[in-house]
């Protein structure tokens, strides 16, 4: 699932070149072309400006949400959402026409990836839950697609599939649901999006795994801040009062959605 992207140092380390993160074209030409815009464009240059991107590394000049670890390109027609989640941490949503594909970067080793290890536990969670799955090549290198329950304890199952990325210090996964997860014509917007995310990683030392932090952008935050003041100030039955900008370190606020 997680094929890594080579750059020049892995060139000249492992003497091959393969292409991986570039949507595959064939669906490509499915989608409209207003659909895909200049992210599809990016993605389609050869390889040469396909990511997933590290931020310290050249990348095409894109219209990105800032998502504090992952700067997500905004592509027309898709929906993009930061989810938290108690048990599961932060995650990055985005939605186009019947599909999703969930984002999220993790801390990872400075000398060897992460992919290969979370590719058979994918599986075996997968398998644990009474799915199947299988390993296949993708555009990103070795992928993870199957089936899994609809719901625990009920037979109905539903596809899904797993790419990912190895790159400098960092693990990049995305999950496919919906139409995605089998239709490669369905995929190919969210993949043009995977493949120009750029990765802010940060100097600061992880351990392996953690996930890399996401954040609204300060806009976003500020005027979820506002409105979570005015819920309680009616709640309160008073009147919310402007002047008051102190937020509340605790409030958990409603999530930040960008469409486009």
């Amino acid at each position: 699932m997680f094929g890594r992207r080579r750059n020049a140092r892995d060139r000249d380390l492992e003497g091959t070149t393969p292409n991986h993160g570039a949507p595959d074209q064939a669906a490509l030409d499915q989608v409209a072309p207003d659909q895909v815009a200049r992210v599809a464009e990016a993605a389609q240059d050869g390889g040469a400006q396909s990511g997933p991107w590290d931020v310290l590394e050249p990348h095409p000049e894109l219209v990105r949400v800032d998502l504090g670890s992952l700067q997500v390109p905004v592509l027309d027609g898709t929906d993009i959402q930061l989810v938290f989640a108690e048990q599961h941490g932060a995650w990055v949503l985005v939605r186009h026409q019947l599909s999703e594909m969930q984002l999220q970067a993790f801390a990872a080793p400075k000398r060897s990836g992460l992919w290969e290890e979370v590719r058979a536990e994918i599986a075996a969670e997968i398998s644990g839950a009474g799915g199947r799955s299988e390993e296949r090549e993708g555009p990103f290198g070795a992928e993870v697609v199957g089936q899994v329950p609809a719901e625990p304890g009920k037979p109905k199952l539903r596809p899904v599939r797993f790419i990912g990325v190895d790159g400098p210090r960092w693990f990049l996964r995305g999950m496919f649901l919906g139409a995605a997860a089998e239709d490669p014509a369905a995929a190919a917007p969210l993949e043009a999006v995977f493949s120009q995310v750029v990765v802010v990683r940060g100097d600061h030392p992880m351990p392996p795994r953690d996930l890399l932090e996401l954040r609204l952008p300060p806009e976003a935050a500020a005027a979820l801040e506002e409105q979570a003041r005015a819920q309680q100030a009616q709640q309160a039955g008073q009147e919310p009062n402007r002047f008051n900008s102190a937020p509340n370190p605790f409030q958990r606020g409603p999530e930040m959605t960008e469409t486009r």
